[in-house]
């Protein structure tokens, strides 16, 4: 089974992050390279261009797709979404000269749109109540109301920067885009489509969770229980008998997000947690 990951650009490095993560390490190093193994022998990975990806996954080259929900969409092919592996985020916007009289799509009625994005564009005017000319362009998009090619643009932008920097003002959003892992209706519920769709999604789940374990005489452990802001109920655990002071001990694990890390070990400790000790997580499966 084959995977397309982008072969460059902003998507490459963070797509071979999270296959490694998932425990798919691939083999060899993944630079400059068309093909490679994993450590799984079942599964194997395929660099190409990030806009490539649908069509490699339409046409069954690859049976899962790692690529941007926007390049999707341009493509116009019918792939199913697996799932949001939540990085590239993005948005597709129509913005026009900041100076100038387009403040609204109505103002576009007779006006030029350049992108390179020319299916999403009409896409998106198709539910609007006007139709302007669209005109396709392969790069430096943002200059081309200045230029007198077009009235307005739609393209991608993650913090307006170049808009700001290129004296153009967003009149809507067109879409909203990220880093999704996609495969035909064909194979979707393939086992091992479905192994590795689980594996990826581990990763996210873990991300900001952090695993708590500490010792808690049982007498303590309905106020423990308490201040734990837990996923669910914590697992408990008999551990030994304090022979000494007659407090039974058991062993308390959880959960919790790391940003209530630092508030919960301190509420912990006034109701009578010791040893507490946090270790990150790799993976999750809920």
């Amino acid at each position: 089974m084959r995977i397309a990951v982008p072969n460059k650009g902003r998507l490459h490095d963070p797509a071979v992050e999270l296959l490694e993560r998932a425990g798919l390490h691939i083999e060899g190093g993944a630079d400059r390279k068309l093909y490679a193994d994993t450590v799984d022998p079942d599964v194997s990975v395929l660099f190409a261009r990030a806009a490539d990806i649908p069509e490699y996954v339409d046409d069954g080259a690859a049976a899962l797709g790692i690529t941007g929900l926007d390049q999707v969409k341009e493509s116009n092919v019918d792939l199913v979404d697996l799932l949001d592996l939540d990085f590239g985020r993005c948005r597709l916007v129509l913005a026009a000269p900041e100076d100038g009289d387009i403040e609204s799509v109505d103002a576009l009625a007779n006006g030029t749109v350049a992108t390179e994005f020319p299916n999403i564009a009409r896409d998106y005017f198709a539910d609007k109540p006007v139709s302007p000319e669209i005109v396709e362009v392969s790069g430096a998009t943002e200059l081309t109301p200045h230029v007198e090619i077009a009235d307005a643009i739609i393209d991608i932008t993650s913090t307006g920067t170049t808009l700001r920097m290129n004296r153009l003002a967003i009149v809507d959003e067109v879409l909203q885009s990220s880093v999704h892992l996609f495969a035909t209706e064909t194979v979707a519920e393939d086992p091992k489509v479905q192994q590795v769709a689980t594996a990826l999604e581990s990763v996210l789940t873990a991300d900001g969770k952090r695993y708590l374990m500490m010792n808690v005489p049982r007498k303590k452990l309905t106020d423990v229980e308490g201040v734990i802001p837990g996923m669910g109920g914590p697992t408990v655990m008999d551990i030994q008998d304090d022979r000494d002071n007659g407090d039974e001990m058991v062993a308390v694990h959880v959960v919790v997000n790391e940003r209530e890390v630092f508030e919960t070990i301190t509420s912990l400790k006034a109701a009578g947690a010791s040893d507490i000790l946090v270790t990150e997580i790799e993976r999750l499966v809920e």
